[in-house]
């Protein structure tokens, strides 16, 4: 993808690559602390923190429990979930976390909020700056100024659809309370879920099928 590469650059890198691998809502990216990036620890048989455990480990996961919202909730109860990290979304993070360290040594007035994306202080991300770094991020990949950070998640459904991941698989991944609301925000990036009738009428009839 485009804007994975054109983000490597980026102070947005591991946001790019979180929202894109994990599907979590900007909202929910923003408010994302290091105490909810788990690292499984083999002999203690459990999740442990990565500030605790550190990122020589194998499994890595999301606690995706608060977001920017009141309250700092997630939007709803079944939004609430641990998702298991892909390993690129892993190694983004664990890059991520160093350069972040060394930033916070080399800050002046740093508050520690245990934010993950932060600013250069260590306060939280403002929506609009955020916006605006996706722009260019967008912009350098060569696909234009008019994306959005929300893109992203569209662009995770669509894949994991590509990919033949049940519809209710992608409702518990992007904390729907159903495969309703799902089909309903993302219709357009579900592909259809029967298709051999039309594969074999595109080959009795001799067209190739669609994109």
């Amino acid at each position: 993808m485009a804007s994975l590469e054109a983000a490597k650059s980026s102070r947005l890198h591991a946001y790019v690559v979180l929202s894109l691998m994990a599907g979590i809502h900007t909202e929910e990216a923003r408010a994302l602390q290091w105490d909810h990036v788990v690292a499984w620890d083999e002999e203690a048989d459990a999740w442990r923190p990565v500030g605790e455990a550190g990122f020589d480990h194998d499994r890595f996961a999301l606690y995706v429990w608060r977001s920017v919202r009141k309250h700092g909730d997630t939007k709803t109860k079944k939004s609430r979930r641990t998702l298991e990290l892909p390993t690129q979304a892993a190694d983004a993070l664990r890059k991520h976390h160093g350069r972040q360290a060394a930033q916070r040594l080399r800050a002046e007035l740093w508050q520690d909020n245990n934010l993950v994306f932060c600013t250069g202080i260590g306060t939280a991300l403002d929506a609009a700056n955020v916006r605006r770094g996706f722009r260019l991020i967008t912009s350098k990949a060569g696909i234009g100024e008019d994306w959005t950070p929300r893109e992203l998640r569209h662009s995770f459904v669509s894949i994991m659809s590509d990919s033949e991941v049940p519809l209710e698989t992608i409702a518990d991944l992007v904390g729907h309370a159903g495969t309703a609301v799902t089909e309903k925000v993302y219709r357009h990036q579900l592909r259809p879920v029967i298709t051999q009738g039309a594969e074999a009428m595109n080959t009795v009839f001799g067209r190739s099928r669609s994109a």
